[in-house]
């Protein structure tokens, strides 16, 4: 008998939704090795197996109904896991140590980016969004723009052994400023797709909503949870400490959303704050496969949304998407290379610091998906924006290993 799980909506053939996880996870590897075997990072093989898999093409992810709000549930936790993970794996001390080179490198980094983004937007609107809210539009643009991807550019640099130059340290420091001050950002677009108004009151207070949460967090919880991390520790189950961290970073991901902040800001804050317990390489050891299982969900699930008739430039709704997503690469690619030269008085290459910015990532694949789902940003748009952030995490690698190459 075939099993169903009831909903809203009607029901779920169960063996069916795992088999389409299944063949997610299955296909997001697969692909993700093929990825790397090209010397280029796993989640852009992730994109391109949802791509695949999406309803323009193979149609084995559901977009619509019950199973498809399933599949986003997952992809949820997904991220939160990712965001977790690139919490624990945040130094403060050492983001703190880098100093002011890195903190200008990274305000550069996304002030730049963003008003670029928006002043394109405001000044060349797509004929899709006629008639929509184009100030919303153009803050989700600006933002899609704004955050490098840690992973990325850490991989290339600890590949080519040269994670102990000036100018690796300076573009991992400003990356994590960068991915912190896009997780505010990302938290003041949520509350504008959840339709708060587009004022500068508005958006001040959902940003010092985001701070505000962060920096509380992080203090109370530096201060009393590793006592009680000490104390979990000598519980005798298997896993506790993985299950009491999953389910802290849960806990403080709904506070967050309670608080009027994004979710992700409540995992990255239990991630920043796990990072200064006495168990943390064990914590950290544990949740990187757990995480490794959610995470491709959400990239398969996001590159499953593209519809791939929008990348047929026979067409002019195509052609449109396709001018947008070179403005945007462009845009994403000058924006990033000027961050470099945010500090002059440190003497670095300034041009390595700048293609090492330039990666965008999971933060900015968020945003999009945030702006899709809530109906700020069309299929168009959304689809440009995934182009930008597959141009940008393919030019970026091979560009470092070039500039290194001349030493």
């Amino acid at each position: 008998m075939t099993l169903t799980l009831l909903a809203a909506e009607g029901g779920v053939d169960v063996a069916r939704f795992f088999l389409v996880l299944a063949t997610m996870l299955v296909g997001a590897k697969l692909l993700g090795e093929l990825a790397e075997r090209f010397g280029q990072p796993a989640v852009l093989g992730e994109l391109v197996a949802g791509v695949l898999l999406g309803g323009s093409a193979l149609a084995v992810v559901p977009t619509e109904g019950t199973a498809a709000e399933l599949v986003h549930v997952f992809a949820e936790l997904g991220v939160l896991l990712l965001l977790f993970e690139i919490g624990l794996e945040t130094d403060l001390r050492q983001m703190f140590r880098v100093g002011p080179a890195a903190l200008a490198v990274a305000c550069v980094g996304v002030a730049l980016p963003f008003a670029l983004g928006y002043a394109y937007w405001a000044l060349a609107p797509h004929p899709a969004v006629a008639g929509a809210d184009l100030t919303t539009a153009g803050i989700f643009i600006g933002a899609t723009l704004t955050a490098t991807s840690v992973g990325i550019t850490a991989r290339v640099l600890s590949d080519l052994g040269r994670m102990n130059t000036p100018e690796a340290r300076i573009i991992i420091g400003a990356a994590v400023i960068d991915d912190v001050l896009g997780l505010v950002i990302l938290s003041v677009v949520s509350g504008l797709a959840a339709g708060a108004a587009v004022t500068f009151l508005g958006v001040l207070r959902t940003l010092g909503v985001a701070v505000g949460f962060l920096v509380v967090a992080v203090l109370i919880g530096r201060f009393a949870v590793p006592r009680l991390f000490d104390v979990i520790v000598r519980m005798r189950v298997r896993y506790v400490l993985l299950v009491f961290s999953i389910a802290f970073a849960l806990g403080l991901a709904s506070l967050a959303s309670l608080a009027g902040s994004a979710l992700i800001i409540g995992a990255f804050a239990a991630g920043l704050i796990l990072s200064g317990t006495n168990q943390f390489d064990t914590i950290e050891h544990e949740v990187r496969p757990v995480a490794s299982i959610f995470a491709p969900i959400f990239f398969v699930s996001v590159g499953a949304s593209v519809n791939l008739s929008l990348l047929n430039p026979t067409t002019p709704a195509a052609r449109a998407t396709l001018l947008v997503a070179a403005a945007l690469t462009g845009i994403a690619i000058v924006s990033k290379l000027a961050a470099g030269w945010a500090a002059p008085w440190m003497p670095f290459r300034k041009l390595v610091v700048g293609v090492g910015m330039v990666p965008r990532g999971e933060v900015g694949l968020i945003f999009a998906d945030i702006g899709r789902r809530s109906g700020v940003l069309p299929e168009e748009v959304f689809g440009a924006v995934l182009l930008m952030v597959m141009a940008t995490t393919f030019v970026a690698p091979p560009a470092l290993k070039a500039l290194f190459a001349r030493e």
